[in-house]
């Protein structure tokens, strides 16, 4: 349980002010769209609390909830291409550096 703790308490600045943009962005892109929050709690399947939990970036917020804001704004194609590996650019680079310098038929 000690472990568990440890990690809730520890954040990262990155990943706060992430969050709180997403959140941001979900909140115009809601307002642009002529949703109010509470359509957009009944489409989710969540309370007004929890949408606006979304919309202030809170990271304790499920990704699930954060998931399926998007999908409500249209969104969700975004969302499942976010690490395809063919955007992967790092991974893909990681793996470059481990193929093998020459290739040799086997006899």
């Amino acid at each position: 349980m000690c472990s568990i703790v440890f990690i809730m308490s520890v954040r990262s600045f990155r990943v706060e002010q992430v969050l709180k943009k997403l959140g941001g962005d979900i909140r115009d892109a809601r307002k642009r769209r002529g949703i109010t929050v509470q359509l957009m709690a009944e489409r989710m399947g969540v309370t007004r609390v929890t949408v606006a939990k979304i919309e202030r970036g809170e990271p304790n917020t499920s990704m699930g909830n954060y998931a399926m804001a998007l999908y409500i704004l249209g969104k969700a194609d975004e969302l499942e291409m976010l690490m395809d590996r063919t955007h992967d650019s790092l991974g893909l680079d990681l793996m470059d550096e481990k193929l093998p310098k020459r290739v040799r038929v086997s006899k």
